[in-house]
């Protein structure tokens, strides 16, 4: 029985401990929210590493707006897609730094392309990790470039058509395209395998940076159960079922 009970506490298969660099302050997401499993992730990862102190993070605008409540690091605030273009300079100031942008999906893919794209062409030695639940969930669940097709949003409520509105936009295929990306991965954090997944995601996407490789691209798959108007449990399976297939899981790019 002692085996046993060790075998189930060992650190690799723990899930729910709080990071000693995750703050008291209680985080403000809906209930059934990604954020705040994703935001456990990157504490645990930074502290794994002991670079609390050599870590600046990048905020977004969005629903992680107040990410620099919840994580013990230096932060970054970046007006709204611009994040990238705030950790090319911090970078490049400060090249012994580790540096990361926490962006949502319309921060990222929509008012951000641009410094998205440009940043991952050029190579900057930068961890980008990217949100994507589909829709815009901190200003009224509008219509992001990442909804899918014949999802219901505030700003199409009878689904997105692709003749008016186009093809939902695959940030990750695309940046995987460019020669300054030096690992592309998609996860999610809907189950603790998942979690474990995506945690070793991060973990490999901070790490590249101690050896220049270039930009880690780290897009998390995740659901907006409030903005879906769904439980969280029925945001998690249509997430399996609907995002997945068009979003699926894996490494797209690692050299």
């Amino acid at each position: 029985m002692a085996t046993e009970i060790n075998d189930i506490i060992k650190p690799e298969n723990l899930v729910g401990k709080k990071s000693a660099l995750l703050t008291d302050v209680p985080m403000h997401y809906c209930p059934g929210c990604s954020h705040g499993v994703a935001h456990k992730l990157v504490a645990e990862v930074i502290e794994e590493l002991g670079i609390q102190a050599e870590t600046i993070g990048v905020g977004p605008v969005g629903c992680a707006v107040f990410i620099y409540n919840y994580i013990d690091i230096d932060w970054h605030e970046a007006a709204h897609g611009r994040a990238p273009a705030v950790a090319t300079a911090v970078k490049r100031l400060m090249p012994e730094k580790y540096v990361f942008t926490y962006q949502g999906d319309g921060d990222l893919a929509a008012i951000g392309t641009g410094e998205t794209i440009h940043a991952c062409n050029r190579g900057e030695n930068i961890t980008i990790i990217f949100i994507n639940n589909g829709i815009y969930g901190m200003t009224g669940g509008q219509m992001a470039p990442t909804t899918l097709a014949g999802m219901k949003t505030s700003t199409c409520p009878a689904g997105r058509e692709l003749k008016n509105f186009g093809h939902p936009l695959k940030m990750t295929e695309l940046v995987a395209q460019l020669e300054g990306t030096c690992y592309v991965t998609r996860q999610s954090v809907h189950t603790p395998i998942a979690v474990k997944k995506a945690r070793k995601a991060i973990l490999k996407g901070f790490k590249n940076q101690k050896m220049e490789k270039g930009v880690s691209f780290i897009e998390i798959v995740s659901t907006c159960n409030s903005g879906w108007k769904m439980s969280p449990v029925e945001a998690n399976r249509w997430m399996q079922e609907n995002m997945f297939p068009f979003y699926p899981l894996g490494d797209l790019k690692d050299i």
